[in-house]
C-alpha cells in the first residue's frame, strides 16, 4: 500500500526534513508541522520547486500545545484530502544530571519526547478511526532500551516510554487497516546529535534517513536503524551492567 499523504512532525530540520526529502522524491504529498516556520517554508520552496507535481502544507505547530495538536492536524487533513500516515518525530535532547538543579531541562524533554507524543498519537489514532485507516510511525531511540547516568537520564526514560507505547499499541493493532511502526534510530547526525558529546558509530544524515524511510515503507512493527551495527549493539545494551553504559551517554 502507498501513503500518500504523510504527515511529519518536528519537520524543520534533522531527521524530520531529511525523510520529507525523501517522501518527496517518491512523489508523496507532505504536511510538515514544526516551530521554526521560517524553515518549513524555505523546506516547502525547495521541495516544491524540485517536485512540482506535490502537494506540500506547512503549519508552525508547538507540540507541548496539546490543544493546538488536533486543530493543526485536522487543518492538515482538509488541505490534503485526508492523511495515510502521521509520523511523531518532534523531540528535543536537553538534559542535565538527575539532582543537579536543572530539572527544568529534564522537566523539558520528558514533556516534549513523551507527553506530547502521547497527544500526538492519541490524535492520529482518532484520525485513523474515523477514516479508516492509517499508518502510525513513533520515532524512539536505541537509548531508549537502557538508562544512561548523566545528562542523557531524561531522554533515554522519555525514549523508553515511546518505545513502551508503540509496544502497547502494536499489540492493540496487531494487523488490519491501523498499521504502528516504531523506530529507534542510532545516531545519525541532526542538529540534536551535534549537540551530543557522543560520536559513537555516527551515521550521516543521508544514509540514516533512508533506512529510516526504508523501515517506514516495510511498516514493520519494530525497526532499529540503522540495522548495522545498532541491532547487535541493542541487544547488547540491554544486557549491559549499568556502570559500563556510560559511554553511550
Amino acid at each position: 500500500m502507498t501513503r500518500q499523504k504523510i504527515l511529519i512532525t518536528g519537520a524543520s530540520s534533522g531527521l524530520g526534513a531529511g525523510m520529507a526529502r525523501v517522501f518527496a522524491a517518491q512523489g508523496r504529498d507532505l504536511a510538515l508541522c514544526a516551530r521554526r516556520t521560517d524553515r518549513l517554508d524555505d523546506l516547502k520552496a525547495e521541495l516544491t520547486a524540485r517536485y512540482p507535481g506535490i502537494k506540500v502544507a506547512v503549519a508552525a505547530l508547538d507540540v507541548n500545545d496539546h490543544d493546538a495538536v488536533p486543530e493543526v492536524f485536522g487543518r492538515f487533513a482538509a488541505e490534503l484530502g485526508g492523511l495515510d500516515r502521521v509520523i511523531v518525530n518532534a523531540g528535543i535532547g536537553k538534559g542535565a544530571p538527575l539532582g543537579s538543579g536543572k530539572l527544568w531541562a529534564n522537566k523539558a524533554t520528558i514533556e516534549t519526547n513523551l507527553v506530547a507524543a502521547l497527544v500526538q498519537i492519541e490524535t492520529a489514532l482518532e484520525m485513523f478511526k474515523a477514516g479508516g485507516g492509517g499508518h502510525l510511525v513513533l520515532v524512539s531511540s536505541v537509548l531508549g532500551n537502557k538508562g544512561l547516568p548523566g545528562v542523557k537520564a531524561a531522554y533515554a526514560a522519555s525514549k523508553a516510554g515511546v518505545s513502551s507505547l508503540g509496544e502497547s499499541l502494536r499489540a492493540e493493532y496487531p494487523r488490519g487497516p491501523i498499521r504502528v511502526t516504531v523506530l529507534e534510530p542510532g545516531y545519525i547526525e541532526s542538529e540534536m546529535t551535534a549537540k551530543s558529546e557522543s560520536t559513537l558509530l555516527m551515521v550521516d544524515n543521508e544514509s540514516g534517513v533512508k533506512a529510516l524511510v526504508r523501515a517506514i515503507e516495510r511498516e514493520t512493527g519494530h525497526a532499529v536503524v540503522p540495522r548495522w551495527p545498532w541491532a547487535p549493539l541493542v541487544w547488547l545494551l540491554r544486557r549491559m551492567p549499568p556502570r559500563f553504559t556510560r559511554r553511550f551517554a
